[in-house]
């Protein structure tokens, strides 16, 4: 906060040896830094806006907390989309399931029996160890799996969600049709993913692509087109960019305020990489990167 101009940190008179600021010094303080403020906290109203709805069960108290309660209401709003007109135990796969809670919670919510895949060792063993606590060891299960060449037989599943996931595929087309296969008819495929708004310059896309470990984001419109030529009907979109947005911003952040928590636990090595990459991907994620949820079904017959 912005000192006043006698030299307070306008704490109030019941702070020792800290007299209350005058009127006259609260007035000038906002004359001179109210523009300020407004940059660093929002110009709505220039109070503390409420970032977590009262109720909430074990409110966070900082940026990392809040990232963590995000994730949680994307997971709880994406189960309500997929979830609506699902039969009793419907057989559900979660392509790319991360660490195993969007594909507990799934399980948790609509009663049906959940697979989750991923192509990382170190994910699926803090899958398994989530699964053990969770209760749900006889309806959930997770298993190493490639996107694009999915294990599974034509028709398993009653529905799909790919929570970020596409976007690290190398042929987006095949993980779009192997979807589609595994899928019976009137399936439904809910999925996320990037798309490239403007023109972003070389540094922001290849931020994105190391970071991201992904090929670049192409466009909206090619991407409904590789929708469309893998068979799918495009059930609903949502544009949901504005999250992807306050993500890039929350990650340069708390990059900068963990830097050195980060290098001491992954190293210099680390560090060096992801330095150069953090502001021009956060300029990206603000500028000229777009993000949307498609609700994708498989025709009938």
């Amino acid at each position: 906060m912005p000192v006043n101009e006698s030299g307070s940190d306008g704490s109030g008179s019941g702070t020792k040896g800290a007299p209350g600021p005058a009127p006259e010094e609260v007035g000038a303080m906002y004359d001179r830094f109210g523009d300020l403020l407004a940059m660093v906290l929002g110009g709505s109203a220039l109070h503390v806006g409420m970032f977590v709805p009262h109720g909430e069960h074990a409110p966070p108290t900082g940026l990392l907390g809040l990232a963590d309660l995000a994730q949680d209401r994307q997971t709880e709003f994406l189960v309500d989309v997929l979830s609506a007109g699902l039969p009793q135990d419907a057989r559900l796969l979660d392509i790319g399931c991360g660490t195993g809670g969007p594909a507990i919670r799934l399980a948790q919510r609509t009663g049906g029996r959940v697979t989750g895949i991923t192509v990382s060792e170190r994910q699926l063993a803090r899958c398994e160890a989530r699964l053990g606590t969770s209760g749900l060891a006889g309806r959930v299960d997770f298993a190493y799996g490639n996107a694009m060449r999915l294990g599974y037989a034509d028709g398993s599943f009653d529905a799909a969600w790919s929570i970020d996931c596409m976007p690290h595929l190398s042929d987006r087309p095949a993980g779009l049709r192997e979807a589609l296969r595994v899928l019976r008819p009137g399936g439904r495929l809910l999925m996320t993913e990037f798309a490239r708004r403007g023109t972003p310059t070389e540094a922001e896309t290849d931020a994105f692509t190391r970071l991201w470990t992904s090929p670049p984001p192409t466009t909206f419109a090619t991407l409904v087109g590789e929708i469309g030529e893998a068979g799918f009907h495009v059930a609903r979109v949502q544009n949901m960019t504005s999250n992807i947005a306050l993500c890039g911003e929350l990650m340069c952040v708390l990059y900068k305020e963990r830097r050195d928590a980060i290098e001491q636990r992954f190293g210099k090595e680390a560090t060096a990489h992801t330095d150069p990459l953090m502001e021009p991907f956060r300029t990206l994620c603000r500028n000229h990167l777009d993000y949307y949820l498609l609700l994708l079904a498989k025709p009938e017959g």
